[in-house]
């Protein structure tokens, strides 16, 4: 598609393959290398956001849950944390689609007037330009999908409830799904990055969302949000996978932690 006001790739041929042949290819393999359960009606799901070599094959494992009804998902709901510009609230990005070397996603115009209520969500491009947490999500979508919508959403300063009454809104019913980008521990040597991940499956597992900090994973705010709607709507969530950069690219001094989770009804 041509959309007149595009949000570009800021981090192809650094995070991900910059060449849509390759970039299928790579996002591909790190689905079809997953090997969790595929679960039935799956709402929601937790991927993590860092460069594919590194957390690539647990991205896969979250996006594979929605390969077997793809027929039927026509939006996504996209909320992960922003790492580069302060603001209070949810961010909003004004771009009629987000580029990426597979191709245009255009964005929900209707979500968004939907939206237009919500104090706490605001349009904030700068906020968009260069941040990576969406965009390395967008070519699994893509090659999971059919043609689909995304609700691109940033958050910033925001209490765990407003995130809730967003996707409240946005809720819809089997055609919207809604992911949540986030790593997990960043920094700590192997074992402890293992204990302090697995404390936080535990907590997510546990709707608990009181037991997150902001130091267990970079996207606490959104997870949190998530784990408010999940309980309102009585939502189980199951861990699919649960790794970091020692167990895929990197060295086991100093690692960060990836995990793959699944929201279905009880």
């Amino acid at each position: 598609m041509n959309c007149k006001n595009a949000r570009n790739p800021a981090w192809a041929g650094q995070f991900y393959p910059a060449l849509a042949g390759a970039l299928r290819e790579e996002v591909a393999r790190c689905i079809n290398s997953s090997q969790a359960m595929i679960l039935p009606g799956v709402k929601a799901v937790i991927a993590p956001h860092a460069g594919y070599i590194y957390s690539g094959p647990v991205a896969g494992s979250a996006f594979a849950q929605f390969r077997d009804e793809a027929s039927q998902i026509q939006r996504i709901v996209l909320v992960g944390p922003a790492h580069r510009v302060a603001f209070n609230g949810l961010a909003l990005s004004s771009a009629e689609c987000f580029n990426t070397p597979l191709g245009a996603v255009p964005t929900d115009a209707s979500a968004t007037e939907a939206l237009d209520s919500c104090t706490s969500v605001q349009f904030l491009d700068k906020a968009h330009t260069a941040e990576h947490c969406l965009e390395v999500e967008l070519p699994f979508l893509q090659v999971i999908l059919d043609d689909f919508f995304v609700v691109p959403l940033l958050v910033g300063n925001a209490t765990e409830q407003e995130i809730a009454d967003v996707l409240e809104i946005l809720w819809g019913g089997p055609e919207t799904r809604i992911v949540i980008s986030s790593d997990l521990s960043h920094y700590l040597d192997y074992d402890a990055a293992v204990k302090e991940d697995q404390a936080t499956a535990k907590a997510i597992e546990g709707l608990d969302s009181e037991a997150i900090t902001e130091e267990q994973a970079c996207g606490r705010l959104p997870i949190n949000g998530l784990l408010a709607a999940a309980r309102r709507h009585q939502l189980k969530a199951t861990t699919l996978d649960l790794r970091n950069s020692g167990d895929t690219a990197g060295s086991r001094d100093r690692v960060v932690g990836y995990g793959a989770f699944a929201f279905t009804a009880n």
